[in-house]
């Protein structure tokens, strides 16, 4: 079956237009992102509702990918914690090549089925847990061994792909495909592909933080204070909520370490 996210651009002759005409042109292609996300929306409901119950009593989220697919898997967890309070180990990433991978490609570490599988065993991964292997393509071998084998272990899976029908989403439980259509630039699926990853990884996290009680109306009560700018953020929530002066504020964000014990003790 042919590969949408390999076939030729839409556009031809890049080299000879001007840089308005490239913004221009990427913006066009660009605006076919939104559409096909919001297509598979039941999907991402779907995936939201049968993670939740599992991380309820203890359960991990492991996104599972290779170049681009697991930078924005790793990004996605790395910003979990501090967004919402919660521990470094509940939503995972893993990028095919280790840690070394997010910022140099690893060669061929994609392509070992097998190591994908090795990787998960070093987080003890159960069957309270989540896998969600993401490649654009959808045939990352890297990917689909970590998928096949946790399904074959008992444990939830998904994908995230941007071509339809693929050797990754006949693997799983879940399968999110985001039909976006060929790059600008041929094959180069850091783009639209993985534009709309990202906008499915922060729908999921997000939904999930919600549900889990993790924001109170549309605050992020549950931030670390990792910096002014949060702490000054968390204070004005303080104000807003409980009317107080923003020096007592300051001092029962300090003192408690979060905006959601602050307000636990004046329920």
């Amino acid at each position: 079956m042919a590969s949408i996210t390999e076939s030729s651009s839409n556009y031809d002759n890049l080299e000879k237009q001007s840089a308005k005409e490239l913004l221009a042109n990427i913006h066009n292609e660009d605006k076919k992102v939104l559409p096909a996300v919001e297509k598979i929306i039941p999907k991402i409901e779907t995936l939201v509702k049968e993670i939740l119950p599992r991380m309820k009593k203890g359960g991990r989220l492991f996104y599972v990918g290779a170049g681009t697919s697991g930078r924005l898997g790793i990004l996605d967890a790395s910003e979990i914690p501090p967004t919402f309070g919660v521990d470094y180990g509940l939503v995972i990433g893993l990028i095919a090549g280790g840690d070394r991978a997010i910022r140099k490609a690893v060669e061929s570490a994609e392509d070992n089925i097998d190591l994908s599988w090795d990787d998960l065993q070093q987080h003890g991964i159960n069957e309270l847990d989540t896998v969600v292997g993401i490649a654009a393509s959808g045939r990352t071998p890297y990917v689909i061994g970590a998928v096949k084998n946790a399904k074959n272990n008992g444990i939830l899976t998904a994908c995230i792909t941007n071509n339809p029908n693929s050797e990754l989403a006949k693997n799983v439980d879940i399968p999110i495909e985001i039909i976006v259509g060929p790059e600008f630039v041929t094959g180069s699926t850091r783009m639209k592909s993985g534009t709309s990853q990202k906008l499915v990884l922060n729908m999921i996290t997000t939904s999930l933080m919600i549900l889990m009680g993790r924001v109170k109306g549309n605050k992020m009560v549950n931030m670390q204070l990792t910096n002014q700018k949060l702490i000054e953020r968390g204070t004005k929530m303080i104000i807003d909520e409980l009317g107080i002066p923003s020096g007592e504020a300051r001092k029962l964000l300090l003192f408690y370490g979060s905006v959601k014990k602050v307000f636990d003790q004046f329920k």
